[in-house]
């Protein structure tokens, strides 16, 4: 649904007062993300997602979405859209066994804005063991400069649904503010890769659909992955982190980003990554429990690092551990706990590998297919 003329009161004075109103029709906000409203009536329920005038909503019943449709028509002047396809730049294509989610109008437009339409394409986003260095190359111009900030903030935009490009973004994000041409040309890299790569998106299977040989239906489960490239940057010698979360064997939530401090040992910037990890497991189960979804098991973390799981499962290891801040002592009191369960996953089927550093490209490719980074036909095909 899209709200009329929203904006003519001003984005924060129509954002409260809608915000304002969904309580009088039963909604309650959520604790894990104040832009999503929950309405339980009896068995059902309703969710209303709110992004400045866009809206949407869904649930569990029909005639109590659409009565929490006529309750905001009768509110507000609004317009109904129909069934999602597209939201924010995101296109939603509805297949027998789940969704898929894509890009790709706006990547083609990024590609067309950027002057490559006729360009030749790469295969993977990035060199295999890129690492950029700060000074050099040769210093862009002001408008170059300008081209560089926007294609970049366009990429960021992009990795949305293309989890494949974050840390070949992630990379050249670190450059913002005094760019060359050779960081210019790592973006445009990146642009030709998307090239070959444009009706490329994420598949979200129903719960519904049977596990891989298996007759039965697969269970909801939760799985993460995390990795760190130990003092990775050569600019400043600190690591990269990067986690991917898994829902029903696709991912949800990603990230690539520099660990705010130099890390002393590979082990201590494993563990960084895992605390940073168990932090997003935290929100998320936080996210599933407003949702009203159940896990059929407890959230599992691998991790490629074998001294990194002992510091989180062994206390023993005091000596080892007093150079870490506290809070990256969490994830250890989560496993306590009960909450999360580590496990060690080999470095050919480290996920997180693809958020953490460049790769050759066939175990770029496994990768991807392993996070169900796929062509709408191939998921429509089963593959």
């Amino acid at each position: 649904m899209d709200v009329k003329n929203a904006f003519l009161h001003g984005p924060r004075a129509w954002n409260e007062r809608f915000t304002s109103f969904l309580p009088n029709i039963g909604f309650v906000s959520s604790y894990a993300d104040p832009s999503l409203f929950i309405k339980q009536c009896q068995d059902n329920t309703v969710f209303l997602l709110l992004y400045v005038d866009d809206i949407i909503i869904t649930g569990s019943c029909a005639s109590l979405i659409n009565s929490v449709k006529a309750a905001l028509h009768n509110e507000f002047d609004m317009k109904d859209l129909g069934k999602l396809h597209f939201f924010l730049g995101l296109e939603i294509q509805y297949l027998p066994d789940g969704i898929f989610v894509s890009q790709l109008k706006y990547a083609n437009d990024l590609i067309h804005k950027s002057g490559l339409d006729d360009c030749h394409i790469h295969t993977t986003p990035c060199k295999s063991g890129l690492k950029l260095l700060r000074d050099t190359g040769v210093p862009l111009q002001s408008h170059d400069v300008t081209q560089f900030r926007s294609v970049v903030g366009c990429l960021q935009y992009l990795t949305f649904t293309r989890p494949d490009i974050s840390y070949a973004v992630n990379s050249v994000c670190q450059f913002l503010h005094n760019p060359t041409d050779i960081h210019l040309y790592a973006a445009r890299r990146i642009l030709k890769y998307v090239k070959g790569t444009l009706h490329q998106g994420i598949y979200y299977r129903t719960c519904a659909h049977p596990a891989p040989n298996n007759h039965s239906l697969s269970a909801l489960t939760l799985q993460a992955y995390c990795d760190a490239d130990w003092a990775g940057d050569p600019n400043d010698r600190k690591s990269t982190t990067g986690f991917v979360l898994l829902l029903h064997g696709s991912p949800i939530s990603w990230c690539s980003k520099k660990q705010t401090v130099v890390s002393r040992s590979c082990t201590k910037a494993e563990y960084r990554s895992m605390a940073d990890t168990t932090s997003e497991i935290m929100w998320l189960l936080l996210l599933l429990h407003d949702l009203h979804v159940s896990l059929a098991a407890v959230p599992i973390l691998h991790c490629d690092n074998i001294s990194a799981l002992a510091l989180a499962t062994n206390p023993v290891y005091h000596s080892k551990l007093k150079h870490i801040e506290v809070d990256v002592h969490f994830t250890r009191n989560q496993v306590k706990a009960g909450s999360l369960k580590l496990q060690f996953v080999t470095s050919k089927d480290q996920l997180a590998d693809l958020f953490t550093k460049g790769l050759c490209l066939p175990q770029h490719t496994y990768l991807c297919d392993s996070l169900m980074l796929l062509t709408s036909h191939q998921a429509e095909e089963g593959c």
